[in-house]
């Protein structure tokens, strides 16, 4: 149905329809979206792209994935787009990418910890500076959450060697399949795609009790829309348009700051992660159909080429 329900769309005739407190949102347990006059317009400048990408494709069922540094907005514009969409007779279910960590957020966020520390111990010992001083004042950096902080290393010149060692090791985990189940999207999205009439859809919230399967009816979904950090990552099979929302590090940081997404956004373990995940999103925006940046304009492939 697919097909023909993108062609009594026209674009011509087409405007935003106004917001109703059922409308679609992602389905992460106990997420929260605050949808602002920005991710409006992010939303109405994706929309007729999108349609226009979506008449592109052979197939009766299409899957799309908003993606994007932590805290940019996927959420919000994810929703308004399947909401757009569902409205113009698609339907449409958003499916959050958050939900597949193997890990709740607090233990993987003290897995991410525990492979920088020790990682970056085990740098120390290979070039030969570590000693029992080192380690009394990694004690306090530790205690301090400073031990990421590049500044500290102008103070304690070994300290680079830690740093260096542990975001190596950090960088080999985060969004990787050791820290993300891809495998499990994948069987998601490859259900949907075949037509299946009940999919099961993890819900993982954040304590370790809130951690279940809903079954979801998507056989009248015509297009599935996941919503994550990673879903641009080359481990995800079957995704048809790719959506980057861009942004730098510190606009994300902010970002995740006003949503109180945690205690900790203006640490620099976190200012740390942020550009890791920077590095990787610059990286897999050649693969993207749709770039659209903070300030809401398209952006092309070419101004994430390495110069």
């Amino acid at each position: 149905m697919l097909k023909e329900n993108l062609k009594k769309i026209d674009l011509q005739q087409w405007s935003a329809p106004e917001l109703r407190d059922d409308m679609p949102h992602g389905d992460m347990p106990g997420d929260k979206i605050a949808i602002g006059e920005g991710h409006i317009a992010k939303a109405k400048l994706i929309f007729p792209k999108l349609i226009e990408e979506l008449k592109l494709l052979d197939s009766e069922k299409a899957v799309i994935s908003v993606f994007g540094g932590s805290g940019v907005g996927k959420s919000e514009t994810a929703s308004l787009l399947a909401y757009y969409l569902s409205e113009a007779g698609v339907a449409s279910y958003v499916m959050s990418g958050d939900n597949y960590p193997y890990r709740i957020p607090l233990y993987n966020d003290a897995e991410r910890a525990s492979i920088f520390r020790s990682e970056g111990l085990k740098a120390l010992v290979k070039e030969g500076l570590y000693d029992k001083d080192v380690q009394k004042t990694l004690d306090t950096l530790w205690k301090d959450e400073t031990d990421p902080d590049p500044k500290k290393a102008e103070e304690y010149p070994w300290l680079k060697a830690y740093q260096e060692g542990g975001r190596k090791a950090l960088k080999a985990y985060l969004g990787t399949e050791k820290e993300q189940d891809y495998e499990q999207v994948n069987d998601i999205i490859a259900k949907f795609k075949e037509g299946k009439k009940e999919v099961l859809f993890k819900r993982m919230g954040r304590s370790e009790e809130v951690r279940y399967y809903d079954a979801i009816d998507v056989k009248d979904i015509d297009v599935l829309v996941i919503e994550w950090t990673h879903g641009g990552n080359g481990a995800l099979k079957g995704i048809d348009i790719p959506i980057l929302l861009n942004s730098t590090p510190e606009e994300t940081r902010e970002h995740r700051r006003l949503r109180a997404r945690d205690g900790k956004t203006d640490s620099a373990f976190t200012t740390m992660v942020l550009e890791i995940e920077q590095e990787e999103l610059f990286d897999r925006a050649k693969y993207a159909k749709i770039i659209v940046s903070k300030s809401g304009e398209f952006m092309d492939r070419s101004d994430f080429e390495v110069k």
